[in-house]
């Protein structure tokens, strides 16, 4: 405690206050003894007036020693003001720290939100050259491993914008950016050299580099690319406390670069394969049309478990092969059976001739793989001859092929077996049809005739319905039934869920003069 009496002159100080400041005897004035921050504020609360008790939330602050303290004033009788000093140096260093950890937290949960709300990798990296050049340093870069010896590189000045460069750059010539770009931990910035920064690495206008830090972004499994900081000359170098926070952002940035590079390397394989699922553009195929069309179970899907395919002859004078199926359940589960029955069948090719061989074939191949599913599917073969169209028809417990007549008239075709992958022993019957100019076979899913709708929206749209709309499809070309069958079926469900959609047509040509599309090629697709 000091006491001091209205004109600033020290009455009393006691032992501790002594120690404080020992100048502080009495009779000595109090601006000659005391910081200026507290004969200053003395001068002010003890001149004559009514004074009011600095609020305790908010005590006077200041600097003795080297040391920050509060000093609380309580004003005399005789005038004099007896000061106060409590030492909360420790208390603000706490205080400070504290801040400055839920600033840091903040900034982190933002960058994580940032980074991870895209999955484009050029757009994470932009995310975070900007917000470590904000945040952590004068100037940041965002570096990618190499691809064909180019070195990809978003830099960013602080209030700037990123731009990217590849750079035609051995990253080993940097101390500390190779070992990064590896993966391997990073390099103190005390061990680096800040002059030794090659030129691509400093943004134009920078000035002299003052302090580098050079981190790994941590990817999954793999480095997902490195980090520099770059501080200006007249800027405070890292503090190893920096460099640690320097890490945590850059584990973060890592992990989302590392997801987009992941989900772009799988949208690309995605891409691939979904081109050779895709329906092929078929017009005529040895002489005979065919179009198809398939509706998932599910808009947001693009593969399920109705499928088809269109193998030409791949002698000529043969028949061209047709298989439709639907396999039980929906989605991605029913996608991986619907594959593995679709390269049977197309190792089984040499034996299309012979259709109840096939299936019996296919039954036990399925029945091997023990999978829980079981399929219905209906084979077709399509030979030109003449001006008319021999078919081939077996069904493994799908639905029968309709026959659209020239006078409108449609036929079921008698055609029946058992489904395959359920028994060990299978049987089917096939039958034969021919189809003169004009007329088709319609192959299709029972997701069209199971389909629920009309007004009450529990109505299948049903065989009888589905032979209805065909008879009116008399002389029509294959895309055009197909279309129409698709357009009937959309109407009747609305927006209604439903099962996976497929149809396929076979037709006849009305024109003499033929011409092949795709002769040679094999057509496929498969949902």
């Amino acid at each position: 405690m000091l006491v001091a009496d209205p004109q600033g002159a020290v009455v009393r100080c006691n032992d501790a206050a002594g120690l404080l400041l020992p100048a502080a005897t009495p009779g000595r004035p109090l601006v000659e003894v005391a910081p200026a921050w507290l004969s200053a504020a003395h001068d002010v609360f003890s001149s004559p007036g009514p004074h009011t008790v600095p609020d305790p939330e908010e005590p006077l602050h200041g600097v003795i020693g080297g040391r920050r303290f509060e000093a609380h004033p309580t004003r005399r009788d005789d005038g004099s003001v007896a000061w106060w000093f409590v030492d909360d140096t420790d208390h603000q260093l706490v205080q400070e720290a504290l801040r400055m950890e839920r600033e840091r937290t903040a900034f982190l949960a933002k960058a994580s939100s940032l980074l991870l709300s895209s999955l484009n990798l050029g757009r994470c990296m932009d995310v975070t050259a900007q917000m470590a050049a904000e945040n952590l340093a004068d100037a940041a870069l965002a570096i990618a491993p190499s691809r064909s010896s180019r070195l990809p590189v978003v830099t960013c000045l602080r209030g700037g914008t990123p731009v990217l460069a590849d750079m035609s750059v051995d990253p080993d010539d940097v101390p500390g950016l190779g070992e990064a770009l590896r993966g391997f931990p990073p390099v103190p910035s005390r061990w680096l050299d800040p002059a030794a920064a090659p030129a691509w690495m400093v943004p134009e206008g920078f000035g002299p580099v003052g302090s580098i830090v050079i981190t790994p972004l941590p990817g999954h499994g793999v480095p997902a690319g490195a980090l520099v900081l770059l501080r200006k000359a007249e800027t405070a170098s890292f503090s190893a406390e920096e460099e640690v926070f320097a890490r945590l952002f850059a584990a973060r940035a890592g992990a989302a670069m590392s997801a987009a590079r992941l989900y772009a390397e799988q949208t690309a394989i995605t891409d691939v394969l979904m081109r050779e699922l895709l329906p092929p553009v078929l017009h005529q195929v040895s002489g005979v049309d065919f179009a198809g069309g398939y509706r998932p179970s599910a808009d947001h899907e693009r593969i399920g478990g109705d499928f088809y395919d269109v193998h030409p002859a791949t002698v000529e004078g043969e028949a061209s092969l047709v298989s439709l199926g639907d396999v039980c359940g929906k989605g991605l589960e029913a996608a991986v059976l619907t594959g593995k029955i679709r390269n049977t069948l197309h190792a089984l090719l040499p034996l299309a001739g012979d259709h109840q061989r096939m299936l019996r074939l296919l039954n036990t191949a399925l029945l091997s793989s023990h999978h829980t599913r079981f399929a219905t599917m209906v084979l077709a073969s399509a030979q030109r001859l003449g001006n008319t169209v021999d078919l081939k028809l077996t069904s493994g417990g799908h639905p029968s092929p309709l026959i659209i007549r020239a006078d409108g008239t449609v036929e079921e075709t008698d055609t029946h077996g058992t489904l395959i992958g359920a028994l060990p022993d299978i049987s089917t019957v096939t039958v034969t049809a021919s189809l003169a100019p004009g007329e088709s076979c319609v192959l299709y899913t029972d997701g069209i005739t199971e389909a629920k709708g009309g007004p009450m929206g529990d109505t299948l749209f049903g065989d009888e319905r589905l032979k209805r709309a065909l008879s009116g499809c008399a002389g029509m070309p294959a895309e055009g039934i197909v279309e129409h069958v698709q357009m009937l079926a959309a109407q009747w469900l609305g927006n209604r869920p439903h099962d996976d959609m497929a149809v396929v047509v076979i037709s006849a040509p009305r024109t003499h003069h033929l011409s092949a599309v795709n002769g040679h090629t094999r057509g496929r697709f498969t949902a």
